[in-house]
Order: structure tokens, then sequence, then C-alpha cells
């Protein structure tokens, strides 16, 4: 599918004065091919594009908008409290109110700090990781994204996966030297790393869904071992929920598999659309943090009285109106409805689900669990069907690595539109890679 000419007249104007046209690389379409759409508005599970183009959206911004695109009661609650200043560098009531509402809900959370981002929030959490142990080494795992601070883009995955990169250019080998890289779905390669270094790791780093390189279910007996040996050795466990905290459930990922963590980072839902992040966990561990410890953290728009309203309104809405059962049930309907169409595709494709997360796994087997097991051709199987979709009005990430998003906003007639559409689209694939 073509670009309108007003998205390929603003992505020309872009590339002039933005590097590559766009200021994340995944939206550049380079993976699939064309130009990006621009988007002037959404409302719903719609958005719109500069041509007036109208497409029923299940990339959600990426994960933020749980309740879907210009909730009015989101939309009400940033009104009111940009009325009342945009941003004050002081503290407000609405970042002592989300700070609470987080804690009621998460397990094992008792203090938080709000940033601006995820990737400040996981930045921090591994510092204060370093602090509060006193070890330099951290441990992630390959094909896991935790935003793009240096000592993290090793075998990291979102946009670097999408373009074929293990890291990114720029970040010193001496900070890479830093981090231990695991694959997913190994119990003994973590029993192993722990025997040889457990006196030297201050964190290990794990999204306990991971969602940034294709949807990668872990088994409960991987968290399992990671909590054990990490009390074990004195290390502590981080959870990245920033995609899956409060959208898989009202406490996260910890809460779906029973496991506490020593610290979790937050971004996404908890801002309602508007820029966040937050990291969390035990009292005595927070307390490492200036300016009552040692570990320095600060940010001018940190806990952003815009950002507060929007998250505090989008977590009341959620707990008030049972969404997340909501969520479950729409995720179950879309796995009724795309059975058949998927059980007689002409290429290999299995959906995988978690709650509201969903992912297309194109290959044959068993949907893959670990970032080495994805098949390289799923990418060339992805782009024709991506653009068929397209071309149906039906946006899905431009990146065969992302994951779906369903919101409050999605009907079943939206499921049943997307299952009307995908056999055209399966077919087209299976004729652009026979």
């Amino acid at each position: 599918m073509s670009a309108g000419p007003q998205s390929e007249a603003l992505f020309e104007r872009a590339r002039r004065v933005i590097p590559g046209g766009v200021n994340s690389p995944v939206r550049a379409f380079r993976a699939v091919g064309g130009t990006p759409l621009f988007v002037r508005r959404a409302a719903g599970a719609e958005i719109e594009d500069a041509d007036g183009r109208r497409y029923l959206d299940f990339v959600g911004s990426w994960g933020p908008l749980v309740l879907g695109h210009a909730h009015p009661e989101v939309l009400a609650a940033v009104r009111e409290a940009a009325g009342r200043g945009s941003t004050f560098g002081a503290p407000c009531a609405g970042e002592v109110e989300l700070a609470e509402a987080m804690v009621a809900a998460y397990p094992g959370l008792e203090q938080v700090r709000c940033v601006s981002s995820g990737t400040e929030a996981v930045m921090s959490a591994v510092r204060l990781a370093r602090g509060a142990t006193g070890r330099d080494l951290v441990v992630k795992f390959s094909g896991c994204y935790h935003g793009h601070a240096d000592h993290l883009l090793v075998a990291a995955g979102s946009g670097l996966v999408t373009f074929g990169q293990p890291s990114s250019e720029g970040v010193p080998a001496a900070f890479a030297a830093l981090t231990r890289v695991l694959p997913l779905d190994d119990e003994a390669a973590v029993e192993e790393l722990f025997a040889r270094e457990g006196d030297r790791i201050a964190a290990v780093l794990i999204e306990p869904i991971p969602a940034n390189n294709g949807l990668l279910v872990q088994r409960y007996a991987l968290l399992a071992a990671l909590r054990r040996l990490t009390r074990e050795h004195g290390a502590l466990l981080v959870f990245d929920e920033v995609i899956s905290g409060f959208r898989v459930a009202p406490g996260g990922a910890a809460e779906r598999f029973g496991i506490t963590p020593d610290l979790a980072t937050f971004g996404k839902i908890i801002g309602g659309g508007m820029p966040v992040g937050a990291f969390g966990g035990r009292a005595e561990l927070m307390a490492h943090l200036a300016p009552l410890g040692g570990v320095y953290q600060a940010g001018t728009l940190s806990g952003n009285p815009v950002a507060m309203a929007a998250g505090l309104a989008t977590l009341r809405v959620l707990e008030r109106d049972r969404v997340w059962d909501r969520l479950e049930k729409l995720g179950v309907e879309l796995e009724r409805l795309l059975a058949p169409v998927l059980g007689d595709a002409p290429i290999p494709i299995h959906l995988v689900r978690v709650g509201s997360l969903f992912w297309f796994s194109l290959q044959p087997g068993e949907p893959p669990r670990a970032a080495e097991a994805i098949d390289p051709a799923a990418a060339a199987r992805y782009r024709p069907l991506f653009h068929s979709l397209l071309e149906q009005g039906i946006a899905l990430a431009p990146s065969a690595y992302e994951v779906g998003f369903l919101s409050a906003a999605h009907t079943v007639a939206d499921l049943e539109r997307l299952a009307a559409a995908l056999p055209a689209a399966l077919a087209r694939a299976a004729e652009a890679t026979a």
C-alpha cells in the first residue's frame, strides 16, 4: 500500500530535519517497506492519517492506550491538570496519588519513584541495584529490550532486532563487559552463570513476559529459578514491566506468575498516553536513592502533573470497570475467531497471546520462547501480510517482531473484521514468499 500524498509530503519534510524522518526507528517502515503513515488524530480503536484514511488500530501507541485513544475521562483529567500548570519542578498531589495506587496494586511494591520514560526507569533501577549491592555485573536475556541505556543495548530486541543489529554502535566495550547475556528458556545457563559469578552479580533483569522480540512466553520454572538464585547469591531480581505492568493484571506479570521481584520498572499505561516511567520496590532498597542515600537520580519533569493525572485516571477506570476481565474475554474471543483462519493458512502461522498482548508467530512448530529460535524468514512473510491488512484498513506494528495490543475500545466486531481480513493477507504472504 502506498501512503497518501500528505504522508508522503510530511515524510519528505521530516527526512530533511529529523534523522531517518522519525523520532523512533521502528516507525520508519524500513522493516516492511513503504512510507510511514503520519497520524493526525485518533479516537477509540481507530487512527486517522494525514490524508483522512482511517484504520482499525492494534498498535495502541505501542502499549500505553489500554483504554483506547482519547478516552474521555483521561482527556478530562489532562485538561484539568494542564489548566493548573503544565509543570512545576516541585512536588504535587498527583504524584503521591499515582504512587499510592501503584503500591496498592503491585506485589511487594512499597515505594515508587517516577521518571519520564521506560528507558530512564530501567536505567535508574539498575543503578539502584548496583548501589544497594555494591556489585557491578548485570544479567539480561537475549532479545529482551530494556530501553536504550548503553549497558543494556547488548543482544537487545525491539527496533534493534527489527534491523538485525545485536547491539548498537556508540556503546563502549567497557560498558558491555559489565553485562552478561543469557538465552531465555534455559535454567541450566542461569545456574551455570551464578555458579561462576554469583558473588559479582548485582541484578538479573528480565521482561517476565518478553514482548519486544515477538511474544516469547516464558515458563514459570525459569522465573522461579531466577527468584531462587538471586536470593541465594544476594543479587536483586528486577522485573521490567514497562509493557506488562497494569496490562496483563492489576499487579502485572508479578501477580500473574505469583513471583515478587525486588525491583520493578513501569511505563506506558501509568502515563495514560503521556510520557512517563517509574521504578520501585521495597522501602529498604529505595532508601538508597538520594536524598536519603548515595544513589543519585533526578529529573526536571519527573512526577509531571499532567502525566500523573492521565495515569491516575487510567488506573481508576481500569479498576472501576474491571477492564482486565473484559480484555481477557476479548483475547479469548480473538483466539476463537482466528483459529479456523489460521488453521487453513497457506503459510505457517500461530497466534500467541497473554491477556491483551498478541503476536503472530510466522514459522512452523511451536511458537518460540527464545530469540534464537525465531525463524528469520518470518520477517519476509510478515511484510506482505502487513501491507495487505493496511490496505484493508487494519494497522498492525510495522515489524514482524513487535506485538499487538487489545484495548478496552476494541469490540468483538473489530476482532471479526481482523479475522475477515486475514485470509487475503495470508494468501498474499504465501504468494510473495513462494
